[in-house]
């Protein structure tokens, strides 16, 4: 039999001379090891060396037992999804060699790019190894492409040989691992392992742990919304299932009947924690029970044959629209969690050992000369044209050029024409009925879903007659239809998540968070995965949305439904921020905003949804105004005011007193954050030469900071008095009117600090 190569990875590559000057370079450190020699074992102790003879057979396939847990089953399942057990022989015996050949080439690029790091070239690695028969089943049944009538698929850094069977080269991996320019996943700028491929449908992978389930179960509901027999897999370790986003994905995608494969590629270790101490009874298959209408399989994923049976079973209930799967795939980790572990710490040999009697490279290799499909010397020989192989990508990739440093900031946004033929105030007939804003929203939203069917609308509470805690979304469902207006359960992230699979495949989700106070669970989603979807990318990928958020004080909503969070998320790259204070902005910058090609949060103040002073004549139908260019809401001489969302009334308020004093102010409204119209707020300030100004988050870095540094920077020497700040104090909104009011900006304060800057 062929060996199959997998030697401990912290020797040199076993076809480097030691004397060439890859192999000198190759005896750099290892972490944790001073002299780049394996570490020793403590104080007191002695390494033992483990052979064959010294474990029980029963210990060393899957099926009669596991190194780490004793008797898990071939193939287990629920009895929801009849499993026919497939043998070599319901296979073609070239499909069979081709994937053994796709296994071992997995395992030689890890093997190759573990050898790389050692020789200085590349700075990371995290492997597959020990994985790769329950990925090769899977790929067998998908069908890869680009776009909707496809397949989609949601990795996790593990999915090597499952990129590469459905199509990813060993070329296009060490690319990857170098970061070179021409990296298909990200063009160098996501580390390596991290897969992204617009041609497959295989979604750019974000670090986070578990951030791909919430998204995957979008691609699963845009399946369903287009009636196609595909499915989306979504994959992940054991680890990732004590992810909050892993139980919501389960919850949703069970009560929605989604066609979704959940695999949990369960190797026992989230990096060194073992199962025992992560997972309550000791695998992820007991988690998935609670789930009513969720199918549940385990196999043992070191078995290609049992891995193939569990998969097409699947797959098939998946294209026949039975619901989703939860697939537990007993596998091992034949590797260290990445190239910056040492397994060694807390694995032991024997552990280690017996984890490799169970290769699955070695088994399906095993299998198919017992069955006359492979010869020992064919199996040879395709190891060593694997190694050719990689070998001679591993040198050609060395040889292609690295990212060019002037497009380090390229595709943060969409970086085109969206070919949008802009409104200006002027086009607005003073004479229109009066709108408030909250109507203008809602009128924009039934406007949009007639213009373009691919608009949804979803979040909690807003379907059906209720329409939403404001009223925002009344009357969508009854015109379009449950599939484009619906609610989501409460939970943010799944709701921001979704949206993000909806948006890759074609979609354009527009949905709520009720309160700017409960966006924090959907954190992860906002700055690990919305946000830097099209720069990690390189431009590949985008998931144009938006996210509708009421926000602000002074409506006596204490802690929890009072809160500003312009400036957090205007601290996002690659997330445009919005904050209209007329209903006729509200109506133009929503249209753009939903027209859009990058993800934008539209923040609306809740206290100027039915409030006379946000009240506009009626925009024309299709009204849209251009991000990025502020309005002077009140033009002046003496001073400038620079503000946005509900402060703009009150900057209003104070102009009208300070005109009594003979003060002439300038009012700008910023309308978008990002991007910001500098050129307006420069513009005003040398003209005025005196500056205040005004918002309602807290004081101490908010998003006003940035404006005073701005102004510092590029317009000190128009001034003639210093910059001045009117912000909310530095602490919880409190719910009280007495206290509401002492922490939040007042007419009052802002006429004070106007005042005081005219006199200086």
């Amino acid at each position: 039999m062929a060996d199959p190569e997998m030697s401990n990875t912290n020797d040199t590559d076993l076809d480097a001379p030691e004397e060439s000057p890859d192999a000198t370079e190759a005896e750099a450190p290892q972490p944790d090891s001073p002299d780049g020699e394996p570490p020793s074992p403590p104080d007191g102790e002695e390494a033992v060396e483990t052979t064959e003879e010294d474990l029980p057979v029963d210990e060393l396939m899957h099926g009669d037992g596991h190194a780490a847990i004793p008797q898990i089953p071939s193939i287990e399942s629920d009895g929801s999804i009849e499993i026919d057990e497939l043998t070599p022989a319901d296979f073609d015996a070239d499909d069979l060699r081709q994937r053994l050949r796709t296994m071992m080439l997995s395992r030689r690029l890890d093997e190759k790019m573990m050898t790389l790091l050692k020789q200085g070239k590349g700075h990371f690695h995290i492997g597959c190894a020990g994985h790769e028969a329950v990925q090769s089943a899977i790929s067998g049944y998908s069908r890869p492409g680009e776009g909707p009538g496809h397949d989609w698929f949601c990795f996790y850094y593990r999915d090597l040989c499952m990129a590469l069977s459905l199509g990813m080269t060993p070329k296009e991996a060490l690319l990857a691992h170098l970061a070179k320019a021409d990296d298909p996943n990200s063009g160098g700028r996501q580390m390596p392992e991290h897969f992204g491929l617009k041609h497959l449908n295989v979604m750019t992978t974000a670090s986070s742990v578990g951030a791909q389930f919430n998204p995957g179960l979008g691609f699963g509901f845009a399946i369903q919304q287009r009636d196609e027999d595909n499915y989306v897999y979504v994959s992940c370790g054991d680890g990732a299932t004590s992810q909050g986003d892993f139980h919501e994905a389960l919850n949703w995608a069970a009560r929605e009947q989604a066609p979704a494969l959940f695999l949990v590629q369960d190797n026992k270790y989230a990096i060194s924690v073992p199962i025992d101490e992560q997972t309550a009874g000791g695998t992820p298959y007991k988690l998935a029970a609670g789930y009513e209408g969720l199918s549940r399989m385990r196999v043992d994923g070191t078995d290609f044959f049992a891995s193939a049976s569990a998969a097409q079973a699947a797959i098939q209930h998946l294209r026949d629209g039975k619901g989703p799967v939860c697939l537990v795939a007993d596998v091992v980790r034949l590797l260290p969690h990445s190239s910056s572990d040492d397994h060694t710490k807390y694995r032991t040999p024997d552990e280690l050992e017996a984890d490799r009697k169970i290769d699955p490279i070695a088994r399906l290799e095993a299998t198919l000369i017992e069955e006359g499909v492979l010869s020992e010397e064919e199996a040879e020989t395709m190891q060593e044209e694997v190694h050719e192989e990689v070998d001679e990508a591993a040198e050609w990739a060395k040889q292609q050029d690295d990212p060019a440093p002037d497009t380090a900031t390229d595709h943060v946004f969409f970086e085109g024409d969206l070919d949008i033929d802009y409104n200006s105030e002027d086009d607005i007939d003073e004479d229109a009925e009066p709108m408030v804003m909250v109507d203008a929203i809602n009128r924009t939203l039934k406007e949009e879903m007639a213009r373009d069917e691919s608009i949804i609308v979803y979040g909690e509470d807003v379907a059906g007659d209720k329409g939403g805690v404001f009223t925002a979304t009344k009357e969508l469902t009854a015109e379009f239809g449950k599939d484009r207006c619906f609610n989501s359960p409460l939970a943010e992230g799944s709701i921001i998540g979704t949206a993000v699979g909806y948006a890759a495949s074609g979609f354009t989700p527009v949905v709520e968070i009720q309160f700017a106070d409960y966006i924090w669970p959907a954190m992860q989603q906002l700055r690990n995965q919305v946000a830097p979807f099209r720069y990690r990318s390189n431009d590949a990928w985008s998931c144009p949305m938006v996210i509708r958020v009421p926000c602000g004080g002074y409506i006596h909503g204490g802690l929890c439904h009072s809160q500003n969070v312009e400036s957090i998320f205007g601290h996002t790259p690659g997330l445009k921020v919005a904050l209209p204070s007329t209903a006729a902005d509200a109506k133009g910058l929503l249209a753009t905003a939903i027209r859009s090609e990058d993800p934008v949060l539209f923040l609306e103040h809740k206290a100027l949804y039915r409030a006379a002073s946000a009240r506009t004549p009626t925009p024309p139908e299709h009204y849209t105004l251009p991000f990025g260019e502020a309005r002077i809401a009140r033009e002046g001489s003496d001073m400038t005011i620079v503000t946005y969302g509900m402060m703009t009334h009150k900057a209003l308020n104070a102009a009208k007193e300070l005109e009594q004093e003979g003060v002439d102010v300038e009012v700008v409204d910023l309308r978008t954050i990002v991007p910001l119209d500098s050129e307006t707020i420069l513009e005003s300030v040398q003209k005025t030469n005196r500056v205040l100004v005004v918002y309602e988050d807290h004081e101490f870095i908010g998003f006003g900071a940035e404006i005073c540094a701005q102004i510092g920077d590029d317009a000190f020497r128009y001034l003639d008095a210093p910059i001045r700040r009117v912000a909310g104090d530095f602490s919880p909104i409190p719910f009280a009117h007495s206290l509401e009011r002492a922490v939040l900006p007042s007419d009052e304060g802002i006429l004070e600090a106007a005042r005081d800057l005219a006199a200086f």
